[in-house]
């Protein structure tokens, strides 16, 4: 046989590719590829109906992957002794962590825990505490209430070091969702690293600070503009430790992460695993040993539905398997009625079970890495990156995160975010489910329980407009 011979019978590197392409056009019989198989992120990020397998480098984990991810409940009733309750089942029936959601919170959506120390113990009194993580969600008061867990831990003889603890302080997220901070930005930067001083003294090995990005996604951020603030705000927490001549390298991992995973399975999957290398950059940035993010994902509030609230399940199952197989430490599920008011205990039952059976019957935690050469989500993982990395720099060219919310520039971001998406749902280039594709024509009576949505926090200082969380049924004017 010749040479001739022999070289053509080589494929091309790209030969199933090009085969692919050749049916895709056959099928297509005219109509555009780009329009018909191409689509565009919130970001305009190109995600193409098919993708090569990935040579990235090495897998993006979590800091512990042989460890479960942390099933994590909300409680955020306002009636203490039924939150209790709830707590105590939630251990019961399988949770390994409790949200403690406190009024006032951007994100307790009107309710809430009432922000006493009465509160906080009778909600804890019983919790095996050694084996259940407790994390105090971001609200205007959390620097109090981490100083009330502390007492508490000391009245009942627990070592916080043996414990797994979020103290959820985190300025920028209470003065987006609340339009409010208690003091000036000034005065904030250059107490906080004193004020937390003792904490570190302490040896607590959880989050001190949280870099919460769920407030500016349910305003209507983007995926690059919440991974991008996020950074914005850990990059302020170590700038503040730095200027009151602390070491960086012992605050950086007492800094976590708190993000929004919604329906989009690819894109939220990616969204984890970037923020875990961007945070990663910043610590390579600042010349400090890198420590893995810690990462609380919670599934979105914008994208529920008032109408057929059980296609909510649907949504929050996709997005806490994106949270899972993209590496979240620890992940809670909004219950699917919450877009009618408070959660009763069937719902809080269906968020809670959802989990469990993607952990323990599913055991999607058992690969470290799932995504791992996927050319789709790699591909998204990278874009995100870049996207988000230039958010930050926006945001640090604009003075940092706070001076930004002051100015008003990130909320200018987001709302544009939030107006070009709602106007796609308008136009009938997105839909929802229930919603604006195949609505009820009869709606079902929701079960809920009975409280008084918690008044919006208006003491403060520092002013800026409010960012708050906006359903997208709400504001296309499809929710019933």
């Amino acid at each position: 046989m010749g040479a001739g011979a022999l070289i053509e019978d080589v494929e091309p590197e790209n030969a199933e590719r090009q085969r692919w392409l050749a049916l895709a056009e056959k099928a297509l019989a005219g109509a555009s590829f780009e329009e018909k198989l191409v689509s565009h992120s919130d970001d305009n990020i190109r995600i193409e109906p098919l993708y090569d397998r990935s040579t990235a480098a090495e897998p993006i984990v979590r800091a512990n992957p042989k460890l479960p991810w942390i099933v994590s409940q909300r409680i955020d009733d306002p009636d203490i002794d039924r939150a209790s309750t709830q707590a105590l089942e939630d251990v019961a029936q399988g949770a390994t962590g409790l949200s403690l959601v406190f009024e006032g919170a951007p994100n307790a959506f009107g309710y809430g825990l009432p922000r006493t120390t009465k509160a906080l113990e009778t909600v804890l009194d019983d919790v095996p505490l050694n084996r259940v993580q407790v994390r105090i969600d971001a609200h205007p008061w959390s620097r109090a209430v981490a100083d009330w867990l502390v007492a508490f831990l000391s009245k009942r003889r627990s070592d916080p070091a043996k414990l797994n603890l979020s103290f959820g302080i985190d300025p920028a997220a209470i003065f987006a969702g609340t339009g409010r901070l208690r003091m000036s930005i000034e005065a904030l930067q250059a107490s906080m690293p004193q004020s937390l001083a003792h904490f570190f003294s302490m040896g607590v090995p959880g989050v001190l600070l949280e870099a919460d990005g769920r407030v500016f996604h349910n305003a209507g951020a983007t995926e690059a503009q919440e991974l991008g603030i996020m950074l914005a705000s850990a990059v302020s927490y170590l700038r503040m430790f730095e200027t009151a001549r602390q070491p960086l390298v012992y605050a950086a991992p007492h800094i976590g992460f708190a993000l929004s995973v919604d329906q989009d399975q690819l894109l939220s999957m990616a969204k984890v695993r970037a923020l875990r290398r961007l945070w990663a950059r910043v610590q390579e940035a600042c010349s400090i040993p890198t420590s893995t993010a810690n990462i609380h994902a919670e599934t979105s509030f914008r994208m529920m539905t008032a109408m057929d609230p059980e296609t909510n399940i649907l949504r929050t199952t996709i997005a806490c398997f994106a949270a899972a197989s993209g590496g979240a430490d620890s992940i809670s599920i909004l219950p699917h009625t919450i877009a009618h008011g408070l959660p009763a205990g069937f719902a809080r039952r269906v968020a809670r079970n959802a989990q469990l059976i993607m952990a323990n019957e599913s055991h999607i935690d058992h690969v470290a890495d799932p995504a791992y050469g996927s050319g789709a989500v790699e591909a998204l993982t990278s874009e995100l990156c870049e996207l988000a990395w230039a958010e930050l720099q926006t945001i640090e060219a604009e003075g940092g995160v706070l001076s930004s919310l002051q100015d008003g520039h990130i909320q200018k971001r987001v709302h544009t975010a939030a107006a070009q998406r709602n106007a796609a749902y308008r136009a009938g280039e997105r839909t929802i489910i229930g919603t604006t594709l195949y609505p009820l024509k009869n709606e079902r009576p929701v079960e809920t329980l009975a409280a008084e949505r918690r008044p919006a926090f208006t003491e403060g200082v520092a002013v800026c407009e409010p960012l708050f969380p906006v359903r997208i049924d709400q504001s296309i004017g499809a929710a019933s």
